[in-house]
């Protein structure tokens, strides 16, 4: 029997190269099956469920994309003016406008913003814009604007509370506890109020009703409080009398409360004095007018109610050692 050698064939080593080569690459999917496998049998998570997710991470990709599309197509704006001149055609759409909590302000300032949105479509009112347009006015502490369907806007409004009047060059401001400008106030209106001056003083309109609260009796008396040079307080009362306080939170209350003490046993308010100066602490400056040196007089102690009073000092002897009380710094 003859056999048939066929020419040009795949030799015994190459065919056993090419077996050896097809035995790798599926020792490497197997390996590489096996490795994911296993990662993926640590999670709780069926196989049947991580279709689903990769499911859901390609729609929401592909819903991104079309997003993404139309964006910049302009369908998203189109949509949203159908959907205004809808519900203008409904009736939706700013027709009256109602303010609500103003006591001080003008009221025409906040309808000058708020008839702006007059006429328009419920679903295009910018009520935030608004909202910062109002914080925008000097009594506009905070505002809120709300929609009341089918045509009417609502604003709240929460106005600052004054709480001084601000002596400037030239004119008087209105301002409220932290220092922030109301608006400018005449003589008449300013009257009855307490006013602070002096660089920095609107800053000082919190601290300032806190050292008054260490002596409540003369409050009334106050007519205004000078702030010098950024570190202590003038007073003059409506008697024209100036009282000189030392720096420091602590000495001035102190000296505020000792001065108060001294009125209300000696009535030094309304007296001959013209200016008290307690800035030494334990000695207190008398200045009266016709006389060129002050008097000094030492601080009572609070159980010396009987002691010499301080004006009695005015008709002793000036020492040698002066002070001009309430000078300014």
């Amino acid at each position: 029997m003859s056999q048939t050698i066929k020419r040009g064939g795949k030799s015994v080593r190459k065919a056993a190269a090419a077996q050896g080569k097809v035995r790798q690459v599926r020792a490497a999917k197997a390996k590489t099956g096996s490795a994911i496998g296993t990662a993926l049998g640590w999670l709780p998570i069926s196989e049947e469920q991580w279709q689903r997710v990769f499911l859901a991470v390609i729609l929401g990709g592909a819903a991104v994309l079309a997003w993404t599309v139309a964006s910049f197509a302009g369908v998203p704006a189109m949509a949203q003016m159908q959907l205004a001149q809808v519900a203008s055609d409904a009736g939706f759409e700013v027709r009256r406008v109602e303010v609500r909590g103003v006591k001080n302000l003008n009221e025409l300032k906040v309808y000058e913003r708020a008839l702006a949105e007059r006429n328009r479509a419920m679903p295009l009112v910018d009520v935030d814009g608004l909202r910062e347009e109002l914080l925008q006015l000097s009594w506009v502490e905070d505002a809120r604007v709300s929609r009341q369907l089918p045509d009417s806007l609502v604003v709240d409004i929460v106005e600052r509370k004054p709480a001084a009047v601000l002596r400037k060059a030239d004119k008087l401001v209105l301002i409220d506890a932290t220092g922030h400008e109301l608006e400018v106030v005449g003589p008449a209106r300013a009257k009855g109020k307490l006013v602070v001056s002096g660089p920095g003083a609107g800053k000082q309109v919190v601290a300032l009703q806190e050292l008054m609260a260490a002596a409540p009796a003369l409050k009334p008396q106050l007519r205004e409080a000078e702030w010098i040079g950024n570190r202590r307080w003038n007073f003059t009362f409506k008697t024209g009398q100036v009282l000189a306080l030392p720096e420091g939170t602590d000495k001035s209350a102190k000296a505020l409360m000792t001065f108060a003490r001294l009125d209300g046993v000696n009535r030094l308010l309304g007296g001959k004095v013209a200016a008290f100066d307690m800035r030494a602490g334990d000695r207190i400056y008398l200045r009266v007018p016709g006389r060129t040196d002050a008097i000094e007089h030492p601080v009572p102690k609070p159980a010396a109610s009987e002691a010499t009073k301080p004006e009695d000092a005015v008709k002793a002897k000036p020492k040698s050692e002066t002070s001009k009380p309430a000078d300014k710094d």
